[in-house]
């Protein structure tokens, strides 16, 4: 059946509720608010004292993603679902949760103590997956449906969406007002409401029963929350053109860049995951729930019909980039992320052009069933990343051993710090079976920086003076090839120096790469050492013997490290010692460096490079 007769063009309109009713539902949501309050004052007591559920982490974690996530459902839900499948959907959702909260509290609670807080990443899966997942079963039960018509879909994702940002201000606004309060008791030397303000026992309620009211209000206004949404997609589809324009650019010049300046900068898949995110948020503000071609000018449908043509380039742009890191480097949680959302992407992609060249029917119709498609699918994408099923940390931990068994990766290249810190528990069992057995053509030397690596201390990690002489040799690639590091480099301790946090990221962790150029840059007749990071956040230094002790004496500008083309010149010796644009002063017996106003960051795209 055609959708243009199977789905209403209509939005559907909210039920008339009694006054009694809808009174007797604000009350529930305000005790709904108040039981969230006190149960998550009770977890975070438990927390701090050590006290149960915090000692069992496989039964605190899914108790507080419950209790933050499973009120918010409540409080939406009442005076619209009925009561059984109200509990079939809050039973679903706390099944899910469980599932969620222990399976991060089981690959987090692997060192000397539990980690007793969700996953930084859990909490923008709750709010993506929940939101995505409560806007359909609304509908569905508005329509008393399995899937509901698109346009009911619509009108509960965006009130939902409405409901969500205004609560959020309105907790905002009382929070600060209660401080604009204790400030004017405080000139009074009256300090009782911020003292009161700093006890959890009730300012978490407060924020929670706040926010219940908010939700409440603005259900029972349905006007208001419908107002809003059309102003905020009249605007947004006036934007479509002008991002049109921008990623229609973007495309036509890169056949006289070439994609290698996109290689450089290594964020390019998020950058156009970010732009394809954008285009398809613009095109359906200006296509809404399919009732709004009358009402468009000219331009912006002819924008949002370009706008579904220009999303598989940026798709399959973003999938070479991402497979040509992964042919390099193997896969590492973020790439696992990116190439989750990727396969997002061009479901889109090639839904919106199918919708674009389909003939006959509404402007654009098949969008309804693309997006509805494609939100079953971002739930079944987003739900796998979170479980054993495709954990970003499994993935990544399997192919970088594959890689060092194989000999891929060399022993001496191999990130031990990535399996020890970032590969949850996951890492840590493959650090410790390296430790054990070894892995490739060189276990010994695997086993050796496997168990050094396995001995440093968690929360330690990152800090100054955690990688030892191993460690150094290991994260230095010496340039030019076939040279040694001078004598003394390797067994000096990086932590005692002068400014141990000027020296680069590989003198003080383990894990961190470096390139280490040996060049005379003082003119003195000895060598001296340029260590450059792989990334940017690894730093740069000049650095030079003085007295028996080597010393930093120079350091570059902080975009040098991170910069694929100039680290591939100074690898392959292509570089000469300039003289100084400002030669230095001397005053009193005193040294005044000059330093020249023009820029002097390094350009990478000007640099050329044979590195991805």
């Amino acid at each position: 059946m055609d959708a243009a007769t199977s789905e209403p063009d209509v939005l559907p309109q909210e039920p008339v509720r009694d006054a009694a009713v809808t009174r007797r539902v604000g009350q529930l949501r305000l005790i709904a608010g108040l039981v969230q309050g006190t149960v998550l004052y009770f977890l975070y007591h438990a927390q701090q004292s050590g006290n149960w559920p915090a000692s069992q982490p496989m039964l605190y974690l899914p108790l507080v993603l419950a209790a933050i996530v499973l009120p918010v459902l409540l409080i939406s839900s009442l005076g619209h679902l009925e009561r059984r499948p109200l509990a079939l959907w809050l039973g679903a959702a706390a099944a899910v949760l469980a599932v969620v909260g222990m399976h991060d509290a089981w690959r987090n609670a692997f060192d000397h103590a539990p980690l007793l807080r969700p996953s930084f990443l859990v909490f923008p899966f709750c709010l993506g997956f929940f939101f995505v997942a409560h806007s359909l079963v609304m509908a569905g039960a508005h329509d008393r449906r399995w899937v509901a018509h698109y346009a009911t879909c619509f009108e509960s994702a965006w009130k939902l969406a409405i409901q969500l940002l205004f609560s959020a201000l309105f907790v905002v606004g009382i929070w600060l007002v209660m401080w604009m309060g204790a400030a004017l008791f405080g000139l009074l030397k009256l300090n009782f409401l911020e003292k009161l303000l700093m006890k959890s026992w009730f300012s978490v309620p407060l924020v929670c029963v706040a926010f219940s009211s908010a939700m409440h209000t603005t259900d029972v206004r349905p006007a208001i929350v419908r107002g809003i949404r059309s102003l905020l997609l009249v605007l947004k589809a006036w934007i479509l053109p002008i991002a049109v324009l921008l990623v229609g650019g973007f495309l036509a010049a890169l056949p006289f860049t070439g994609l290698e300046v996109l290689w450089q900068t290594r964020h390019a898949t998020a950058v156009l995951l970010a732009s394809s995110a954008v285009l398809v948020v613009l095109v359906n503000a200006a296509f809404q729930a399919g009732d709004a071609a009358a009402g468009l000018a000219g331009s912006v449908r002819f924008s949002a019909r370009l706008a579904c043509f220009l999303l598989p380039p940026l798709a399959m742009l973003g999938v070479y980039a991402l497979g040509l890191r992964v042919a390099d480097y193997g896969w590492t949680p973020d790439r696992v992320i990116a190439a989750a959302c990727l396969l997002v992407a061009v479901f889109y992609a090639a839904g919106y052009v199918y919708a674009a060249v389909r003939r006959g029917g509404p402007w654009l119709d098949g969008l309804r069933q693309v997006n509805l498609a494609a939100a079953m699918l971002s739930l079944a994408v987003a739900l796998s990343l979170f479980t054993p099923l495709a954990d970003p940390a499994r993935i990544s931990v399997a192919s970088q051993v594959a890689r060092l068994a194989s000999g891929v990766t060399a022993t001496d290249k191999f990130d031990y710090g990535f399996l020890r810190f970032r590969g949850a528990r996951y890492g840590m069992e493959a650090l410790q079976t390296l430790a054990a057995h070894g892995a490739g053509p060189q276990a010994a030397a695997v086993r050796s920086r496997a168990a050094s690596v396995l001995s440093q201390r968690y929360e330690d990690r990152g800090e100054t003076g955690t990688a030892g002489p191993a460690d150094y040799a290991a994260n230095l690639s010496v340039w030019p090839q076939g040279v040694q590091m001078p004598p003394g480099f390797l067994a000096q301790d990086w932590a005692a120096i002068r400014y141990p946090a000027w020296a680069p990221g590989c003198l003080r962790r383990a894990g961190s790469r470096c390139d280490a150029v040996l060049l005379d840059a003082d003119g003195d007749g000895r060598q001296d050492v340029l260590l450059v990071g792989e990334n940017r956040a690894d730093g740069a230094a000049l650095l030079a013997e003085r007295e028996g002790r080597w010393q930093v004496i120079g350091r570059p500008p902080k975009s040098l490290a991170g910069c694929a083309g100039l680290q591939e010149r100074l690898r392959a010796g292509e570089f000469s010692l300039a003289a100084p644009r400002l030669r230095d002063l001397e005053a009193g017996g005193q040294r005044i460096v000059l330093t020249p106003v023009e820029a002097i960051e390094p350009d990478c795209a000007q640099a050329g490079s044979a590195s991805r």
